[in-house]
């Protein structure tokens, strides 16, 4: 059975992109389909073939069988700013219709694996009126969320989790990033985490140099997430 998840996290520049390519490298190991969407991404550059993201290019990377970027990340915005904003600017209007009917698409695909990766944390404005949660809630799909291992995580993993089950969602795990290697007390405040949040820990992911996916791999347990009832929505 297909499963698809929608990857959010504590805050932006948290690793969601680093964990979420992980996850798709590990599935691409054990022989399975994959497919990414990067609905919105900000902070895009110019190149010959376009705006590109490299969050995305990185997720496409993972895509196996291959996944052309218009169909991974349909709104490419140049500023590194918020999206509602760099949208705007563009004279573009973001909706969660519209962004949920291109994931729709690409689920259509019937990957093994498909993952939404979010920008920025759950609450991040798609317009006046609208956040990703809204997204998120259009496509009805489990949540996973990285957790960035730095002073404050564990406010900001307790208040994400809150709100996603405000929102009708399932947390299906959480994935915990070593964002600050310096973090003072880090093993203390892992503890707290696996016993305040209710969802399973997939993993547990030092710094590793150039993120690279296949080293990231390592540290993620797969099997929760491809069991046969684990992308059930509740």
């Amino acid at each position: 059975m297909p499963q698809r998840y929608f990857i959010t996290g504590t805050d932006t520049e948290i690793g969601k992109t680093t964990i979420a390519a992980g996850l798709l490298h590990a599935a691409r190991q054990r022989g399975l389909t994959t497919a990414a969407v990067k609905p919105v991404a900000a902070g895009c550059e110019v190149t010959p073939e376009g705006l590109r993201n490299d969050d995305a290019l990185a997720l496409q990377a993972e895509c196996s069988p291959p996944l052309d970027y218009a169909a991974l990340n349909p709104v490419a915005l140049a500023p590194p700013i918020a999206p509602h904003i760099a949208a705007r600017e563009a004279g573009l209007q973001l909706s969660a219709s519209r962004l949920a009917d291109a994931c729709f698409r690409v689920f259509e695909r019937g990957a093994d694996l498909t993952l939404v990766e979010g920008a920025g944390g759950w609450r991040v404005p798609l317009n006046d009126d609208q956040t990703l949660a809204d997204l998120a809630q259009e496509l009805g799909e489990p949540v996973i969320l990285v957790v960035g291992l730095r002073l404050g995580c564990i406010n900001h993993a307790l208040l994400t989790a809150e709100a996603i089950a405000a929102d009708g969602l399932r947390l299906a795990g959480w994935v915990a990033n070593q964002v600050d290697p310096q973090m003072d007390r880090q093993q203390h405040n892992l503890e707290t985490l696996k016993a305040m949040l209710s969802a399973p820990c997939l993993g547990v992911v030092p710094r590793v140099k150039g993120g690279r996916p296949a080293e990231i791999a390592k540290y993620l347990a797969l099997d929760t997430l491809l069991e046969p009832t684990a992308g059930l929505s509740s």
